[in-house]
């Protein structure tokens, strides 16, 4: 038995390995008659591209992306999408020497517990590359969201890498695509840059976090009991590689308030209900409240480093291993369009579930 699909009624299925021909994504249960074509998807691909700058893997990789099918004359059928993304700079002789040896930190040991076979080159499956099938089906997922709610907008960026983190009262979204980091301050970029080439040349790296951000989203997304809508995206936000850790609006920190402190207050606005604060993340019940979805995740460094680091090879026998290639001195760069991505995908599928239930808005009129 092996999981690779998510979503309820929108669904993703991804496919392929690191170092193999192609990987991709099957799409199934976008809604028809919307305009999407290979460009469109590939805006997002370019973001997670590898090899870009100096701060990411120098693996050369167009992450050129092919609609095989599910598309005509630019919109959507309703039917089945098939992507493709061709690998065509592996390097899988970098890995042979890792062949019979287990790499700390990675899914080596795992698998091969497992299933009793593994593919060394890159991790296969359990490879960031992964992630890029996801944002080719994230870009099909902000496509149909486009036209279903025109004003939802969806951002990720940095906020902690190491030591350093972010000043949240500079944040300003129009700074994020201007600097290799995602930061929502650009004027930081300088300091964080020097600081990962620091590591990098100490053959180390370094975790990060991200935050993902979706306003304009509609009330009445998510659903009691097993069917919330942050759990959802808990799961998504997750099962992205290298993510260990999952925050919805105050996350952990809430543990810390008290409840005066954390119940967000609530108003009767012009347009309707309003409220005093967010530390709810835009969910309560497991239900969008309409405000600013907020959703951060935490990425461990990465753990294909220069630095030796004990092990043990397949016959039980102590070794030491350096991982060669090429490899993020931090995953968290790239991670920012694939939680982007993962975001748009469910609340996609969400959106569609709430108007299969109870049509479109919400049902419960206020005032």
């Amino acid at each position: 038995m092996s999981l690779n699909t998510f979503g309820h009624l929108f669904r993703v299925t991804t496919w392929g390995e690191s170092h193999g021909p192609a990987l991709g994504a099957t799409v199934d249960g976008c809604p028809p008659g919307v305009p999407v074509d290979e460009a469109f998807l590939q805006q997002w691909l370019d973001k997670r591209r590898p090899g870009q700058n100096k701060n990411t893997t120098q693996r050369d990789e167009p992450d050129a992306v092919k609609i095989l099918s599910g598309v005509f004359d630019g919109q959507t059928t309703g039917t089945s999408i098939q992507l493709m993304i061709e690998n065509t700079d592996q390097r899988s002789r970098d890995y042979g020497e890792i062949a019979q040896t287990f790499r700390p930190g990675h899914a080596d040991i795992t698998y091969h517990q497992k299933y009793g076979i593994r593919d060394y080159r890159g991790g296969g499956r359990s490879s960031a590359r992964e992630t890029a099938a996801r944002v080719a089906a994230g870009g099909i997922a902000r496509a149909a969201l486009r036209e279903l709610v025109p004003g939802l907008q969806i951002k990720g960026y940095m906020t902690r890498m190491g030591e350093m983190t972010i000043d949240r009262a500079n944040i300003d979204w129009a700074a994020i695509e201007t600097n290799d980091f995602w930061l929502p301050d650009s004027q930081a970029a300088p300091e964080w840059e020097a600081y990962l080439q620091k590591l990098r040349k100490d053959k180390n790296s370094v975790g990060a976090e991200v935050e993902v951000v979706a306003r304009g989203v509609p009330v009445g997304l998510g659903a009691p009991v097993y069917g919330k809508l942050d759990t959802d995206l808990a799961a998504a936000m997750m099962s992205i590689n290298a993510v260990k850790g999952v925050e919805i609006g105050e996350g952990m920190e809430a543990a810390r308030l008290t409840g005066t402190e954390n119940a967000d207050e609530i108003f009767m606005g012009e347009n309707g209900p309003e409220y005093s604060s967010n530390h709810a993340g835009g969910i309560l019940g497991g239900i969008s409240t309409g405000q600013d979805v907020v959703v951060r995740f935490a990425v461990k460094p990465t753990s294909s480093i220069l630095t030796p680091r004990r092990s043990i090879k397949m016959d039980g026998t102590p070794t030491e291993v350096v991982t060669k290639g090429r490899h993020d001195p931090c995953v968290g760069i790239r991670a920012v369009p694939v939680g982007e991505a993962m975001m748009a995908c469910v609340l996609l599928d969400h959106l569609m579930l709430h108007r299969a239930q109870v049509g479109e808005g919400p049902r419960g009129k206020i005032g």
